[in-house]
């Protein structure tokens, strides 16, 4: 239960560090921050795994760099799923796929140890 909340909280301050460097990016409100972190937490648990798995050979293909494709679908269809979350572009969704991925990285390796 705490991982899941340290996981939700590092993609809330994600989507925030990407709201101020990424152009192209935008939230209406903070409630809708907060939930784009948590949908983002349930469509990494429940699609990701089957995109990952659908995609294997072009994955192993490009050496693992089609997984930044995928995690940039992941904020894409947040964006798309919530109507106060707004990414321009590909590039866009692509660095905040990025910031929320390096932001989980540090606070996954703070909670570990």
């Amino acid at each position: 239960m705490t991982s899941l909340l340290i996981r939700g909280a590092c993609a809330i301050i994600g989507f925030w560090l990407a709201t101020q460097w990424v152009s192209g990016v935008s939230f209406d409100d903070s409630a809708t921050l907060l939930f784009s972190g948590l949908l983002l937490g349930v469509i990494n648990a429940a699609l990701r795994p089957v995109l990952v798995i659908l995609t294997l050979p072009i994955t192993v293909v490009t050496l693992g760099l089609f997984l930044l494709v995928i995690n940039a679908a992941t904020v894409a269809l947040v964006a798309w799923l919530l109507p106060g979350m707004h990414v321009a572009n590909f590039h866009a969704a692509l660095m905040s796929a990025l910031l929320v991925s390096i932001v989980s990285w540090i606070g996954n390796t703070f909670a570990r140890s």
